[in-house]
């Protein structure tokens, strides 16, 4: 009989939603953690977005959140799994417990779970989805831990040029303080929970410190020295000029609402959960605005 050390013991690790912008960024962080190339699954509805990745020689599989065929296949042989929320708004919920069952199915040992800030108590409109799916991990009988991401400051630093040309940053968040967190450190703290032990049944707030938008163009004028205001507005007058832009009314209400549910705290979080996971502080908001400059 042939002993078997810890050391022989292979763990292969998934992500989903690998072709966009954060599952790509953990697969990166799993690989910078040392887990070899060979043992990380890239799950993407188009694999040809992941096109880098394998290049590195990480295995890409499709796999569609509407075809629970497809994620049977790309789940085959996978330990942890990292299920990213998926982007479409309505029907999310569903494609989350296709999800869950493949993974089940598939004999996935563990699964974490990209949801939101206080999904369990959230007044923003893209909580009950969340919520649901935390409810779902809950009774899948799989061991899983719920990420609640805040907002990417790369939601408002993506936007530095178009800032900077305005010379305002427009919102109905008013005073309302967001913990927004670099997508990068969001994704590292997923490749830890994924790589280390002792999170399984844990819900980690992952912030940053918390700023308001008025903070962030101060800071915006100092990294670019340029002068940059936050000029906060009632929600009706933002769904104005949002549509005088070119927005559907339709959007231009949906992120009114999020503005307003946002002054109201919805993402002012005081949390250490990000850094303790990290190991380090995370990435400051000027930091983040000059990578995007």
């Amino acid at each position: 009989m042939t002993d078997t050390s810890p050391e022989d013991i292979v763990t292969i690790y998934a992500v989903t939603g690998a072709g966009g912008h954060l599952g790509s960024l953990v697969v990166q962080e799993l690989l910078a953690r040392g887990v070899p190339a060979g043992d990380v699954v890239a799950v993407a509805r188009t694999p040809q977005k992941a096109e880098d990745l394998s290049g590195r020689g990480v295995q890409v599989r499709r796999g569609d959140y509407t075809d629970p065929a497809s994620l049977r296949a790309a789940f085959d042989g996978v330990d942890r799994l990292l299920l990213v929320s998926g982007d479409a708004v309505g029907q999310r919920f569903a494609q989350h417990a296709n999800v869950v069952d493949a993974a089940r199915e598939s004999g996935v040992s563990a699964i974490a779970y990209t949801s939101l800030t206080r999904a369990d108590t959230s007044p923003l409109a893209l909580a009950p989805e969340h919520r649901r799916t935390e409810e779902l991990l809950a009774g899948s009988g799989l061991p899983y831990t719920v990420l609640r991401n805040n907002w990417y400051l790369e939601n408002y630093t993506d936007r530095a040029a178009e800032y900077l040309a305005r010379g305002e940053i427009l919102s109905a968040t008013g005073t309302g303080r967001i913990g927004a967190a670099a997508r990068r450190d969001l994704a590292g703290a997923a490749a830890v929970v994924l790589t280390t032990d002792g999170h399984d049944g844990r819900t980690y707030e992952l912030a940053g410190p918390p700023l308001t938008l008025t903070e962030l163009a101060a800071t915006l004028s100092e990294v670019s020295g340029r002068q940059v205001a936050h000029r906060a507005v009632p929600a009706a007058e933002l769904v104005a000029a949002l549509t005088a832009a070119g927005l559907d009314e339709a959007t231009a209400g949906f992120v009114a609402a999020m503005d307003e549910a946002i002054a109201g705290g919805a993402l002012d979080i005081e949390s250490s959960d990000l850094a303790d996971l990290l190991g380090r502080a995370p990435t400051p908001v000027a930091d983040v605005l000059r990578a995007a400059l």
